[in-house]
């Protein structure tokens, strides 16, 4: 078993080191504990008690409701990317301005079942808002109609249109790129990144919030927070067996821990939350590219669960992590 609380990696940023974290002591701050409380009270089905097609128009309703209010941008367009033979995805485009800018391709989280362009198009903006680039958000393909690697594909796909033709047709700098992404879509992001580095393409930055990396569930942090912290246990396996079989479950294209080696990768932004399941696999993943020599930016939000970022109409420290990840954003695509 891993437990990423004991590591001893050296993470830039304001977090402590991860030696002094304990899980046991790990307490919810009193936004976070009265919003899961309003949750309860609401008596909302969880996912795993659900079919994809009914999780799916209920987290379209819910996603975007606690978050800031759309801001409004110099530009925002429909794309489609052709990410594979025959296969195009919708995408869409934010920027702040019509300037030849760099850009971020954004993979949304949802479990590789759940979400698309419109759960996440308020934290796009802002990241767009914030940092001074474009984000490109990609609606690939969900499972379990698009069972595991077609995730993986659509997004390595779109990366490379984009650092080839595709920035230059959208008349954007695919000479300076990066690829983020939360949850789901930040193990798609890091997963992305290993992909990049080993076809010689060159990325500024993978942007990783709350991702996942490891392929059983088998951390402490897993443990400690599989109930009553937004992130249920269920509804985690519910996820991975509608994208992916057991016997894959070891594809470090699933699990990015378990990669070969991980020298030699972009620059690495981490996101997380203290009273996640996931977290321990962040530390975790932040800690083995740390200690490979990859730069490594690590901010670990106190007192709040998965998904905390787009909470920002009730959670300070959502205002936080956008404002530091897009910091990091912009120091990484604009120098």
């Amino acid at each position: 078993m891993t437990d990423a609380w004991a590591l001893r990696g050296i993470l830039s940023g304001p977090v402590v080191n991860p030696k002094s974290l304990s899980v046991s002591s790990a307490s919810l701050t009193p936004q976070m504990a009265g919003l899961l409380d309003r949750i309860r009270r609401a008596h909302r089905p969880p996912f795993h008690t659900l079919s994809p097609e009914m999780a799916r128009a209920a987290y379209g309703v819910a996603a975007e409701v606690l978050d800031f209010p759309r801001a409004p941008l110099a530009r925002v367009q429909a794309v489609t990317v052709p990410v594979g033979a025959g296969v195009n995805c919708p995408a869409r485009l934010y920027a702040p301005s019509h300037e030849r800018l760099p850009v971020m391709l954004y993979l949304h989280g949802g479990g590789f079942v759940i979400g698309g362009l419109d759960t996440h198009d308020s934290l796009c903006r802002q990241f767009a808002l914030r940092a001074g680039v474009a984000v490109l958000s990609l609606d690939y393909r969900l499972a379990p109609e698009h069972r595991f690697p077609c995730a993986v594909e659509d997004s390595f796909g779109a990366l490379q249109w984009l650092a080839g033709e595709g920035a230059t047709q959208l008349g954007l700098d695919g000479r300076r790129l990066a690829v983020g992404g939360d949850s789901a879509g930040g193990t798609l992001s890091a997963v992305c990144a290993l992909l990049a580095r080993d076809a010689g393409l060159p990325l500024a930055l993978q942007l990783l919030i709350t991702p996942g990396t490891t392929a059983h569930c088998d951390t402490r942090s897993h443990e400690v927070f599989a109930n009553g912290f937004l992130l249920e246990s269920d509804s985690i396996r519910w996820f991975f067996d509608q994208y992916i079989d057991v016997a894959h479950r070891t594809d470090w294209r699933f699990a990015p821990l378990l990669a070969p080696d991980v020298d030699g990768v972009a620059r690495a932004c981490f996101v997380l939350a203290e009273c996640d399941p996931l977290v321990d696999e962040g530390v975790a993943y932040a800690d083995r590219l740390r200690a490979a020599g990859v730069p490594v930016d690590l901010e670990l939000y106190r007192g709040v669960t998965h998904d905390f970022i787009k909470l920002g109409r009730v959670l300070p420290e959502s205002e936080l992590a956008q404002a530091a990840a897009a910091q990091v954003l912009r120091e990484a695509l604009l120098g």
